[in-house]
C-alpha cells in the first residue's frame, strides 16, 4: 500500500471543552466530572500539546493530575503526550491507568489502539479498536473500525483492512479515510472503476490532498480519461507544487 497508512495525528484525537470530549472524530457528553482546577489545567495542557509545547503541556497535565488523580481524560492526555515524547513505557502506563478506571471507555480504547499500532503490536491494537467499536454508547464506532483497517494496512494485510473499511462504510458511507483507502486498495487490485468511484465519494466529503490527486491521476491514466487526468495534474501542480507527488508527476512525464 502506497499511501494513507496512518489515520490522523494522535494529538487531534483528544479535544476537550469543559466536560465534552471529542476523540478520533466522535463526541459525547462525559458523565465523569472533575473539579475546576483539574479541568482548567487539562484544557491548557491539551492546548500546549496541540502546539507542540510539550514541557508546558506536561506541567499543566501534572497539575491536573494532582488536582484529580482519577480523572481519565487527564490520564488519556498524558498517554498521548508521552507517546509524542517517545516514552512508550509511560504512555502505556497512563493509557492502562485510564482503562483501569473506565475499562470500556471507547475514546481511551481508540487512543490506546493507535498507540499499540504505532509500536507494531497489531493484534492488541485490533482488539482495542474493536472493543471501542462494540461499546453501544460510542457515537462513532466507524472511526475505530477505520483505525483497525488502517492498522491492518500498516501490518501489510490489505485483505483484512478492506473488510474493516467496508464495515466502517456500512455504518457511515462518508468516512473520508475509509473511502480514500478503499480507492487505493481498489487501484492496487486493478479495479480501476471501483477505485474511481471511491475517490469520487471521497472528494464529495473531503478536500483533495497531494496523495489523493496523484491517486486520481494514476486511476485516470488506467481508464484513459485524459480530461480528468489533466484536471488532477493541473490541481496538483498549482496547489501543491512542492509536494513529493508533484515531483512524481514531473518525473512521470504525464501532462
Amino acid at each position: 500500500m502506497k499511501v494513507y497508512r496512518i489515520f490522523g495525528p494522535l494529538i487531534a484525537a483528544l479535544v476537550l471543552s469543559g466536560c465534552n470530549q471529542a476523540t478520533g472524530g466522535g463526541s459525547f457528553d462525559v458523565s465523569e466530572r472533575s473539579n475546576e482546577v483539574a479541568e482548567t489545567n487539562l484544557n491548557l495542557g491539551i492546548a500546549y500539546l496541540k502546539r507542540g509545547e510539550y514541557e508546558k503541556s506536561l506541567e499543566k497535565l501534572n497539575r491536573a493530575l494532582e488536582a484529580d488523580p482519577h480523572y481519565t481524560l487527564t490520564l488519556n492526555a498524558l498517554g498521548l503526550l508521552y507517546q509524542k515524547l517517545g516514552d512508550n513505557t509511560r504512555a502505556e502506563q497512563y493509557f492502562k491507568q485510564a482503562l483501569g478506571i473506565r475499562s470500556n471507555d471507547p475514546y481511551t480504547l481508540n487512543n490506546y489502539g493507535q498507540f499499540l499500532c504505532a509500536i507494531d503490536r497489531f493484534d492488541e491494537a485490533q482488539d482495542a479498536f474493536m472493543s471501542a467499536a462494540r461499546n453501544p454508547l460510542y457515537e462513532t464506532p466507524e472511526i475505530s473500525i477505520t483505525n483497525a483497517g488502517t492498522c491492518a494496512l500498516k501490518n501489510n494485510h490489505p485483505d483484512i483492512a478492506e473488510k474493516f473499511f467496508r464495515e466502517a462504510l456500512d455504518k457511515d458511507p462518508k468516512v473520508p479515510v475509509a473511502l480514500i483507502q478503499m480507492s487505493q486498495i481498489s487501484y492496487d487490485q486493478a479495479n480501476y472503476l471501483s477505485a474511481r468511484g471511491y475517490l469520487q465519494r471521497y472528494i464529495s466529503v473531503s478536500k483533495h490532498s497531494p496523495a489523493s490527486l496523484w491517486l486520481g491521476i494514476q486511476i485516470e491514466q488506467q481508464l484513459g480519461d485524459k480530461n480528468t487526468l489533466s484536471s488532477y495534474a493541473l490541481l496538483l501542480k498549482n496547489k501543491f507544487p512542492d509536494s513529493n507527488e508533484a515531483k512524481l508527476l514531473q518525473e512521470s512525464g504525464i501532462k
